[in-house]
């Protein structure tokens, strides 16, 4: 972990994070995860795609994983929903979330945004992808970081 990052959350914030993600992921099939980078982004929704495809999170039975990628450098962010969502969702699904997040970034409440941006997202993907009795957590809950 960079020492950057490191100083951006504690061991409570990013747990406020996990436990957010567990949270979300109680009522759906979909999963979620949190990348946060130090490095500066040219375009944050491309990193973030790659970001996707190199953390794997396509790999699961409905293609319904969902990143939230922050770029601290940048001061940007991006969320990434597989193609099972995209199929789905609203049009201004992502959009809407984006706001969410952005509100209380704006104020500098980035654990607040990030926790009511996974709640979002977990509340759409609920009402697409429920949970069901069989359903398996297909990937870790974690923030991860670069």
């Amino acid at each position: 972990m960079s020492e950057n990052i490191a100083s951006y959350f504690n061991k409570a914030e990013e747990n406020r994070i996990i436990d957010a993600i567990q949270a979300a992921e109680a009522q759906t099939s979909g999963e979620l995860r949190v990348h946060v980078s130090h490095k500066k982004d040219a375009d944050a929704l491309k990193t973030t795609q790659e970001l996707f495809n190199e953390l794997r999170m396509f790999n699961t039975r409905h293609r319904n994983g969902v990143l939230i990628h922050i770029s601290i450098a940048s001061k940007a962010f991006a969320i990434y929903g597989d193609k099972g969502i995209n199929k789905v969702v609203p049009n201004n699904f992502w959009e809407t979330t984006r706001n969410i997040i952005q509100e209380h970034f704006v104020k500098g409440n980035m654990v607040e945004g990030i926790c009511a941006g996974i709640e979002s997202v977990g509340e759409q993907l609920k009402e697409h992808f429920p949970r069901q009795t069989d359903d398996i957590n297909e990937l870790p809950d974690e923030v991860t970081y670069d």
